[in-house]
């Protein structure tokens, strides 16, 4: 059994960030790691239209909940399947650091690897092939992840929000 990652502060903070930072309502947008649909619902909320919203999980479950809410979503590991490009892309990736006594489901949606970087620096590599010119990218990470390879991006902190035990940080990035 798989579970839908459920909206934490994480979630609650990209999804903010959102109804703040998107002006151009004409903007195609892709979520990698759509969840429980948060920031779709909240992409819709603000005006972009729902044939320019496109998601992606390797969650089944994550992706049968999307579907029947009538989000354009898919299966796919990062951008396997993904053929287009997009001028906003989203994602609040699995970030932390591996705990060993964590759970193998809790694992999947929270661990990124041994050093909470791992699918955030495959996603860096992949990313920039599906950006259209003036594309940007929002990327949640945790102060807790180490070992970010930011490739040659380049980076502007949009927010940041301290936790008891991290802080976290929302990274507008563009080629």
């Amino acid at each position: 059994m798989s579970l839908i990652y459920s909206p934490e502060e994480d979630s609650y903070l990209l999804s903010e960030i959102l109804k703040k930072y998107i002006h151009n309502k004409n903007i195609k947008c892709l979520e990698i790691g759509i969840g429980s649909g948060i920031q779709l619902e909240t992409l819709k909320e603000i005006g972009i239209k729902k044939e320019n919203i496109s998601g992606v999980d390797i969650n089944k479950d994550a992706i049968e909940h999307c579907k029947n809410k009538g989000f354009n979503v898919w299966k796919s590991n990062l951008f396997s399947k993904i053929k287009e490009k997009y001028d906003l892309i989203i994602f609040n990736p699995p970030y932390l650091p591996e705990d060993k006594d964590e759970d193998k489901d809790s694992k999947i949606a929270t661990t990124g690897g041994k050093e909470g970087s791992e699918i955030i620096n495959h996603f860096l590599t992949q990313a920039k092939n599906h950006l259209n010119e003036k594309g940007k990218i929002l990327l949640l990470i945790s102060s807790l992840t180490k070992g970010i390879n930011w490739l040659d991006y380049k980076k502007k902190l949009v927010s940041k929000k301290k936790l008891f035990f991290e802080e976290l940080q929302v990274w507008e990035l563009t080629i």
